[in-house]
């Protein structure tokens, strides 16, 4: 259960103010219709999340556990970094014709690609060991953030701070970091 809970509160912190957060709102206010935004969003996540904790499961495999210690912990404390940088988006400009669920479930999934909440995903996986329990904790973290931008929009925007949430979230990876950094020393 910790590795979902885990999962969940550092993608859905982190994801605020992402630039994937950013194009689920601006897909949901393209299309005006956000049940087919959230289930190309849930596609996307679960086949981009699975595929990264798989990479996060083997690499818990095959690497000395005091040496992934040692790089999670300076990866967690990067992400917290690279969280304090406010993302923007460019306007995607992808073929309306495939309709609201096709073209978030592709736009989605390449937005993903290299993003940070994709590589926390490799290193929640690594940490954990558990491709099923991370992948179901950050795709739920996933679909609570973006749900918020898809359904709430704009309300939501002019009520919360994007500065405060990119601080939580960073200090969330710092701890996260910390964490892994006492466990490198302890192995």
């Amino acid at each position: 259960m910790q590795a979902i809970l885990s999962s969940f509160l550092l993608v859905a912190v982190s994801e605020m103010g992402d630039k994937t957060q950013l194009l689920a709102f601006s897909l949901a206010t393209r299309f005006r219709k956000p049940w087919p935004v959230m289930a190309g969003i849930l596609v996307a996540t679960v086949a981009n999340h699975a595929l990264a904790s798989s990479v996060g499961a083997w690499i818990s495999a095959n690497v000395p556990a005091h040496v992934l210690a040692g790089i999670l912990a300076a990866t967690f404390i990067a992400f917290g970094v690279w969280t304090l940088r406010p993302d923007t988006i460019d306007e995607a400009s992808g073929p309306e014709r495939f309709g609201a669920f096709l073209t978030t479930t592709v736009l989605f999934f390449l937005a993903e690609m290299g993003d940070k909440t994709q590589l926390a995903t490799v290193a929640l996986a690594a940490r954990y060991e558990s491709v099923v329990r991370v992948t179901i904790g950050t795709t739920l973290g996933m679909l609570a953030a973006d749900g918020l931008a898809v359904f709430l929009g704009e309300r939501v925007a002019d009520q919360v701070s994007s500065r405060k949430m990119r601080w939580a979230a960073a200090s969330l990876f710092f701890l996260f970091g910390a964490l892994s950094l006492v466990a490198a020393f302890r192995s």
